[in-house]
């Protein structure tokens, strides 16, 4: 018996709609890191972007357990002397509750070219409309719902 390699031409990418209102940010990271890397696929392949797209509505709705809205915190450097800046996750989610998904799931995916490529495919809205229903289909009963 041979072994199987994926090829760029066995890839056949799919659309995924998940709603994240009332759900729990870190397993719907979780989720949606699996869908956009391929694994629940049987062709995946660590060396190969074999995930889906994914459309996540409802961002600002997302829940998180315990403390976390007030105790965690997201930095950011400008790259000058003393330009640490910090913000809580409770105020990320009134500014911008799209980036906090967008950094959750990013922080599962690989750190790499490969990576970038996979978030390239991830979409997260914070209201309930989004531009992708052509591809998605008429209906809205994506994987994870």
């Amino acid at each position: 018996m041979k072994t199987y390699s994926t090829k760029a031409s066995d890839i056949k990418r799919q659309w995924h709609v998940i709603d994240a209102s009332g759900k729990v940010l870190g397993r719907l990271a979780t989720r949606v890191a699996s869908l956009l890397m391929g694994k629940h696929k049987p062709i995946f392949s660590r060396n190969l972007d074999t995930g889906d797209f994914v459309v996540i509505i409802n961002a600002d709705k997302v829940r998180v357990t315990g403390n976390k809205a007030e105790q965690k915190l997201y930095y950011r450097h400008s790259g000058y002397p003393g330009g640490l800046k910090s913000i809580s996750l409770g105020r990320m989610m009134q500014t911008k509750p799209t980036r906090v998904i967008e950094q959750a799931v990013k922080g599962m995916l690989p750190h790499n070219r490969l990576g970038a490529s996979m978030m390239k495919k991830l979409k997260v809205y914070a209201g309930e409309n989004h531009p992708h229903l052509a591809q998605t289909g008429a209906s809205e009963k994506g994987a994870g719902s």
